[in-house]
């Protein structure tokens, strides 16, 4: 698995020093599969290329050095613990509903070197309306499966005003993303040119969805999640 990142790492113009860690999460990430729901992808190679690497590919195109940043729905640490362990000296916080995610994240981060990482267990649409995180992040990130302008309202609150929202998506998301324009216009962001790249080792493309915070979240928003997947922006 270290093999495969560390080239992986250098054909996204990456340092490699990264590898390392990388694979002992991915190690870390198979064992506790075993007792817990964590990921589909079991395969070690599987594992280094369409978790790690596709994570990795954010940091080649978003500036996170010395960057305030908050993983929105982070799951198994996807990409914010990826994010951490190329960039240490970056200011994570990875945030999921299911506390028992974030208390595995939390557990081994020291053994990983990412001592420093915060594992927030909390809802989205609750701490965003709170003055402890709201728009208090350079940036945001999401990988979950969600449509982009729910993804939006959950995650632009957090972000300051010229601080950057980046979803990672399919490379069939346009008519998602056009969908989500207005979301995106009314939560205070601004779409920039989205960016594609290809996982090193394999022939999947996928799309960093951009949002640049031009203005201030309203203070209606996020609104309950009820409310928010019922009549979405």
């Amino acid at each position: 698995m270290e093999t495969i990142l560390s080239a992986g790492l250098e054909a996204l113009g990456l340092p490699t020093e990264g590898a390392a860690a990388l694979a002992r999460y991915g190690q870390l990430l198979q064992a506790q599969n075993q007792v817990m729901n964590l990921t589909a992808i079991t395969d070690p190679e599987q594992i280094a290329r369409l978790h790690m690497l596709d994570c990795a590919a954010l940091a080649a195109h978003v500036p996170l050095s010395g960057a305030k940043v908050l993983d929105v729905g982070s799951g198994a640490g996807f990409p914010g613990m990826v994010l951490k362990l190329l960039v240490p000296d970056c200011e994570m916080t990875l945030l999921d509903a299911l506390e028992k995610r974030m208390r595995w994240l939390a557990s081994i981060a020291p053994e990983l070197g990412a001592e420093d990482v915060v594992c927030l267990h909390g809802r989205a649409e609750e701490l965003g309306q709170s003055p402890d995180f709201r728009e208090g992040f350079d940036v945001a990130t999401s990988r979950a499966v969600a449509d982009l302008s729910m993804l939006a309202e959950l995650s632009l609150p957090f972000v300051r005003v010229g601080g950057l929202f980046v979803a990672m998506k399919s490379v069939d998301s346009r008519t998602e993303v056009d969908r989500a324009a207005h979301a995106v216009a009314v939560l205070g962001g601004r779409l920039l040119p989205a960016v594609d790249y290809t996982i090193p080792g394999t022939d999947v493309t996928h799309r960093l969805v951009r949002v640049e915070k031009v203005r201030p979240t309203p203070g209606q928003y996020p609104r309950r999640f009820a409310k928010l997947k019922k009549a979405p922006l």
